[in-house]
């Protein structure tokens, strides 16, 4: 009998009303002319009545293929369930709505800085740290002001990793790697929350 190793995908996207196969949600370790047959194999329909997140389970899958492939033994790893993310259609994001939240960030992120640097006295650091170094008093160091300006857009830059699309390195920036761990624990409430309704309809 051969055996089978099939590793789930933990999240996936798909559009809507759709087929969804084994390849879509898990990948398949096996000989190349079983391989191919496998990966065709339905195991979803994305139908109206579906919202936005279908969660399968690894268990049915299997009980799924091995009525399928009564010759084959299907040997399960990684995740136990696969989460399907159902895309709707996005329309075309308007000119005017990105023009508009690019103010109000710019906006928030200026007052925000603005009254940091009021909070902590930054204006009085500055002349104080220009009567140290030049012995003169002067209300706008700017010899000071402006390498600061630019330097803190440019640690802004660096800490987030990006400009625009593109990256200065492959590491991760701090704002990837919360939407990350945020995204992990979404997963985890949703396979809590589907677990804990199939446990309501396990008869006694």
């Amino acid at each position: 009998m051969e055996i089978v190793y099939l590793r789930m995908k933990k999240r996936i996207n798909v559009e809507k009303l759709q087929y969804v196969k084994l390849k879509h949600i898990a990948y398949i370790s096996a000989p190349t002319e079983i391989k191919k047959q496998l990966e065709e194999t339905p195991i979803y329909r994305i139908t109206q009545k579906d919202k936005n997140i279908v969660i399968i389970d690894s268990f049915l899958i299997i009980d799924h293929l091995s009525n399928s492939w009564s010759n084959l033994e299907f040997q399960l790893l990684g995740p136990e369930q696969s989460i399907i993310r159902i895309e709707k259609h996005k329309k075309e994001t308007s000119v005017l709505v990105v023009a508009f939240v690019w103010l109000l960030l710019f906006i928030g992120t200026a007052m925000t800085i603005m009254n940091f640097h009021y909070d902590v006295s930054m204006q009085a650091v500055q002349q104080k740290l220009h009567y140290l170094l030049t012995g003169e008093h002067n209300d706008f160091p700017l010899w000071i002001q402006i390498p600061y300006s630019v330097g803190l857009g440019a640690g802004m830059l660096l800490y987030f990793n990006h400009w625009f699309k593109k990256r200065f390195n492959e590491e991760p920036s701090p704002l990837e790697v919360e939407i990350y761990n945020y995204q992990q624990d979404l997963d985890e409430y949703v396979s809590y929350h589907e677990n804990k309704l199939n446990d309501k309809h396990v008869p006694d």
